[in-house]
């Protein structure tokens, strides 16, 4: 009988892994669109076998001062924002293009993980998707800003207007911001005014 159920079962997932490689086969390998209900809950099961409970219990050892959140909210703005959005949501151009999309990390699904799983994500990252891994490698002490982020994450249901706002001056900025930037400065300082209009 119990052979029987293990066979059952055996060949239950072998069937589903089939279909579910045949309708991947059918529809390609794009990243733009959404993972389909078996890869989500493949995803969801392989991310809770593979967190150690040691880690999932962990407590955050940081307090959320005004100091310290303003610390992290700019650390989330120019280290995570470019993929999650400064307000968390994943409405980015990276973030909606990636396979699986970036989270909208305001809701429960993220909000009801606990503080030792999202260090652990944000510390170790997570294969198979764009999350990167952000902490050291060998680093057997506990890692501070990735604390200070989890207090963050937190944070973002409630993020104000004027905190959004403060962390555009945080966000990465690009070649041609930067350059643009300098010849405002430069401008600003006396020096050649048609350089605001990229002639020389």
């Amino acid at each position: 009988m119990h052979r029987k159920l293990v066979l059952s079962t055996v060949v239950l997932v072998l069937a589903v892994v089939v279909i579910a490689g045949w309708v991947e086969v059918m529809h390609g390998l794009s990243a733009r669109d959404n993972p389909t209900g078996v890869e989500k809950f493949v995803a969801l099961m392989v991310r809770k076998m593979a967190m150690p409970t040691q880690a999932k219990n962990l407590k955050n050892p940081s307090t959320a001062t005004p100091e310290l959140m303003t610390e992290a909210r700019r650390h989330f703005a120019d280290h995570c924002a470019t993929c999650h959005g400064n307000d968390g949501s994943g409405n980015t151009s990276i973030g909606r293009n990636l396979y699986p999309k970036a989270p909208d990390m305001r809701l429960p699904a993220t909000q009801n993980l606990t503080d030792g799983e999202l260090y652990y994500i944000i510390h170790n990252g997570i294969r198979l998707t764009g999350m990167p891994a952000w902490g050291e490698a060998n680093k057997k002490d506990a890692d501070e800003d990735t604390w200070q982020l989890v207090l963050f994450i937190r944070h973002l249901p409630r993020l104000t207007p004027a905190e959004e706002k403060d962390m555009e001056l945080s966000n990465p900025k690009s070649t041609m911001e930067h350059d643009e930037e300098m010849q405002e400065e430069e401008f600003l300082k006396g020096g050649n005014p048609s350089a605001m209009n990229g002639h020389h």
